[in-house]
């Protein structure tokens, strides 16, 4: 018989390992439920001055509506180069008249990428001539609406230097904003929410100043990213009272062939009158003033065929309805979902980061959860004309089915099956079969033109993954018959864009535009992330046939296992595509999206990687990139890399980054430049990363894998999904 002897140091480590693991399991067990209110309440934001990077809003995914330090939008020129004060909603666009009759054919323009084929992409033309104009009409056009301004009518003369005690809080908890100030001695107290399910907000003003609630309603300007306000173009546009009682009235919005109304619900005696063209004020009686105003695509009630129309408008809910139907939606959204507090922590960041979590949450529920993809701004202003990107819709709402709210997610995917005829006109267009998912777009599915966007292909498996993840939220044959067809279909583009190399006996992928957007489209190949989402997206189309009772494809699975893998040089660090061989040498290939590390950390590992040389990557990233010329969602990116890879202290250190594209401002904004002073592909990509660095991943057995585990980093949640 053997005997085992063990020294005491041996003993010391296998007695402090035992009671670790029995400390871990014993905490867990004994973890006392997380006081959600108290966990919001205590990050609510709080604006004590006129500051144009501080603006709230209040929405509900489908509208949004920002207010400045009155708690309406009083003073909307302040605010224009800040955080705007937006009033948008999903169905609220507009188009310029197109006279020349452009189409979308004509800024399309041949390429040959030597897959066998020639192929047709959307271009932005920049020599002058009719292909030009066209591809200019068709990037301005359509362009999201600002709906209106609805703010105080204070008089003219007042500057915000008039307004002083100014207490204005957030409350996410109800979903509430409560502002006060003072004005010429009066005190103004004012109560702000958006209606769950209307394109609505009501407000509640107590003031014995008796000022009235102006509605000013600007032109568009079609402009790349601005407030979507033209103040001079009255000629252009125009409004009408079409209804009106004592308690109520409809204004129709007409802009060249768009048209939309305003209904309006005031409690008390009050008059509303027409100030000038596109400007109306309603003037209550009372110290005490409610008013709800709703925003709509078709008029709110009944036409009658008569001339002239008679109009029948329906009845708003008034404020305390209103009110009531928020306190419900937001208290049941905190309760509901996932919950993570960092009040046990010890390290000083910890505080940092609970704000920008739940800010975040709170940001992206009433900006990026509609039923068609967010603009990178959100509903707060016009960003890329306020077209939405769709390589940017995994960053706004994946975290959605990992936070406990799958249903937001799956009202957006919904939108994919409306635009499948056009997403596979592209892919036939260009050779390819299936659909491929176009870039830039609004909700028509039109691909607009660009000489970036229409080359880029990592949008493509977004919808595998996203599907996914609502399939993981609710394994479900219900699930599986919703989205196994676009499923497939996309699934079936990616198979016919990979070439198959011969000579190597490898698929490799060219012609494309990877993430790292410094790239080019006609010298790029096997860009890292971009092979790794191929391999991870055809493995999940594969599981998907064989939870709808299909049997997996062959050349599917021939695909999958003859991918090529990641690039290396010759220190053992991954390129930035197998032709560059200057990654470490020339800055194109070191700034923009280090899209490498994106190869793990959003996706799982994988057999075309090696763990050892990525690993050896992210340190060289995180010493050398230029990450001044980042992104906001390059912070998450690098985290859920490092995460996976066992790197906590630089995966913390990754979200907490002291940069000016990590910023994010009192309202949880997450602020890249002067252009982009807010960008919710940050916030969603933060949650994102969160949700990985606390429940981990599939296999993962760690607890907090992406915090250290020094005793700093008493990480608690709740609710929580593991990644992929």
């Amino acid at each position: 018989m053997r005997y085992i002897t063990y020294t005491k140091n041996t003993m010391k480590k296998l007695f402090y390992s035992l009671l670790a693991v029995v400390l871990a399991a014993c905490g867990s067990e004994k973890q006392a439920p997380i006081d959600r209110e108290a966990l919001v309440a205590r990050n609510n934001p709080q604006v004590s001055s006129f500051d144009s990077l501080a603006s709230l809003s209040v929405g509900n995914g489908e509208f949004a509506f920002t207010v400045d330090a009155t708690g309406l939008q009083t003073f909307p020129v302040v605010y224009k180069k800040g955080v705007p004060l937006g009033t948008q909603s999903q169905w609220g666009w507009h188009s310029f008249g197109n006279p020349d009759h452009y189409k979308p054919e004509e800024y399309l323009k041949e390429y040959d990428f030597g897959r066998g084929h020639k192929e047709l992409y959307a271009c932005q033309f920049k020599e002058d001539g009719r292909q030009k104009e066209a591809s200019n009409w068709f990037r301005v056009n359509p362009h999201r609406l600002h709906l209106g301004i609805v703010g105080l009518e204070l008089g003219d003369s007042v500057k915000i230097s008039d307004i002083t005690d100014i207490a204005q809080t957030l409350d996410m908890w109800n979903g509430v904003i409560n502002s006060h100030f003072a004005l010429n001695g009066n005190a103004f107290d004012v109560q702000t929410v958006c209606h769950p399910e209307l394109d609505m907000i009501s407000a509640c003003i107590t003031s014995p100043a008796h000022a009235g609630v102006k509605l000013h309603f600007p032109y568009p300007t079609g402009a790349h990213a601005d407030d979507a306000c033209n103040w001079d173009a009255n000629d252009k546009h125009t409004t009408n009272i079409v209804f009106e009682d004592a308690q109520s009235a409809v204004l129709k919005r007409t802009l060249d062939s768009t048209v939309y109304y305003v209904s309006l619900h005031w409690e008390g005696k009050a008059s509303l009158k027409e100030k000038s063209a596109n400007y109306f004020v309603l003037t209550p009686e009372e110290d005490k003033f409610a008013f709800s105003c709703k925003f709509t695509s078709d008029f709110p009630g009944t036409v009658l065929e008569s001339e002239p129309a008679t109009y029948t408008a329906e009845a708003l809910p008034v404020f305390a309805e209103t009110l009531a139907a928020g306190n419900s939606y937001w208290n049941n959204f905190w309760k509901n979902g996932a919950a993570v507090d960092f009040s046990h922590c010890t390290d000083p960041r910890a505080k940092e980061l609970e704000r920008r979590v739940v800010l975040s949450q709170y940001l992206l529920a009433i900006q990026s959860a509609g039923s068609v993809p967010p603009q990178e701004t959100g509903l707060t202003y016009n960003s890329w004309f306020g077209k939405f990107h769709l390589e940017m819709i995994w960053w706004h709402q994946s975290w959605q089915a990992l936070w406990g709210h799958p249903e937001l997610l799956d009202r957006t995917l919904g939108w994919y099956e409306t635009v499948e005829p056009v997403a596979r006109e592209i892919a036939r267009r260009q050779g390819f079969d299936g659909v491929r998912w176009m870039k830039m777009t609004d909700p028509s599915g039109t691909e607009a033109p660009s000489n970036v966007g229409s080359f880029l292909i990592w949008q493509q498996p977004h919808f595998i993954y996203l599907a996914e993840l609502v399939y993981r939220a609710n394994p479900s044959d219900e699930v599986i018959k919703k989205y196994n067809h676009l499923v497939q279909e996309t699934a079936k583009f990616m198979y016919s864009f990979a070439t198959y190399d011969d000579f190597h006996g490898r698929f490799i992928l060219k012609g494309a535009i990877p993430a790292q957007e410094t790239l080019r489209a006609a010298t790029t190949i096997n860009p890292p992330f971009e092979l790794s989402y191929w391999h991870y997206a055809m493995n999940v189309a594969q599981q998907w046939r064989e939870r709808a009772g299909e049997k997996r494809n062959l050349e599917w699975d021939e695909m999958i296992d003859k991918l090529s893998p990641l690039a290396y040089n010759e220190d053992s660090l991954y390129l930035a595509a197998e032709n560059a061989v200057d990654t470490y040498k020339d800055i194109r290939f070191t700034s923009d999206h280090m899209a490498v590390l994106g190869s793990v950390g959003i996706l799982p590992m994988n057999k075309l990687i090696r763990a050892d040389y990525m690993k050896n990557t992210l340190h060289w990233v995180w010493d050398n990139w230029n990450w001044g010329k980042t992104w906001g969602w390059d912070y998450p990116m690098t985290a859920m890399n490092a995460t996976r890879l066992g790197e906590p202290e630089k995966a913390v250190g990754a979200l907490l980054m002291d940069k000016r594209t990590n910023t994010y401002l009192l309202n949880g904004h997450n602020y890249q430049d002067g252009r982009l002073r807010c960008y919710l592909p940050g916030n969603g990509g933060l949650l994102t990363a969160v949700a990985l660095m606390c429940a981990g991943w599939d296999g993962c057995e760690v607890k907090n894998p992406g915090f250290p585990q020094d005793g700093t980093w008493d990480v608690r949640w709740e609710g929580l999904k593991q990644m992929p």
